[in-house]
């Protein structure tokens, strides 16, 4: 754990608070909206989406592989130490919830155990993507649902490429942070994208503000909607 870890995990509500004000906070809360049953939350950070979870979601489990964050998400949840045997707390007296300390890219779940994984600014930063999504379909049940929010590559080549030239200073800055990973085509490898919104976050430069918001489903239950 390096020192700078520690300080963006302090630091990070202040600087996301902006952007929260300005229009992420209501995206998240339009998403959130959809989620049902047992949830998953990757990278659940320092906790911005619970108060997004409504009467529709039995438990949310929140993964996050960063000690510093699983900390303050902790705290919020009046629980002690991160750790997979934590027990549920009750989240706001409305949804239990329990904080798991791990990294995406290796899910500490059985096959099938969530109804809904929420995904939100959190496949920028994730070591190998694909290998998170390949998770997520193990562990989604055939008739789950993949929510996400994330800032992605620009459509605009030209914007792109200056993405890709701030990637270096992103990355050191937000522990690991892509500007220019092209998410949505990730995700339609695996998935079927059934929504998706691009929009540009308010309050923030076009270079980092690039937005992707969609829902996507098991391919075998998309294939059974259409017959």
């Amino acid at each position: 754990m390096s020192v700078w870890e520690r300080v963006f995990a302090a630091g990070y509500d202040r600087f996301m608070a902006t952007a929260e004000r300005a229009d992420l906070g209501a995206r998240r809360a339009a998403l959130l909206a959809e989620a049902r049953g047992r949830v998953l939350e990757l990278g659940a950070g320092t906790g911005v989406n619970l108060p997004y979870y409504g009467p529709d979601v039995a438990e949310v489990v929140l993964l996050e592989p960063s000690e510093p964050m699983a900390r303050r998400l902790q705290r919020k949840l009046g629980a002690r130490e991160p750790d997979v045997r934590a027990s549920e707390t009750d989240l706001a007296a409305r949804v239990p919830a329990r904080v798991v300390l791990a990294p995406a890219e290796a899910l500490p779940f059985p096959d099938a155990s969530f109804d809904t994984v929420v995904a939100t600014l959190v496949l920028c930063t994730v070591t190998d993507p694909e290998r998170v999504l390949a998770e997520v379909e193990r562990v989604l049940t055939p008739d789950g649902r993949l929510l996400f929010l994330e800032h992605v590559r620009a459509t605009d080549e030209r914007l792109a490429r200056w993405q890709t030239r701030l990637n270096p200073i992103q990355k050191r800055f937000a522990c690991g942070c892509h500007l220019d990973r092209p998410t949505p085509d990730l995700i339609a490898r695996r998935f079927e994208i059934v929504a998706l919104e691009r929009d540009r976050m308010r309050k923030s430069p076009p270079t980092h503000g690039q937005l992707a918001v969609g829902q996507a489903t098991q391919r075998q239950v998309a294939n059974r909607t259409e017959q």
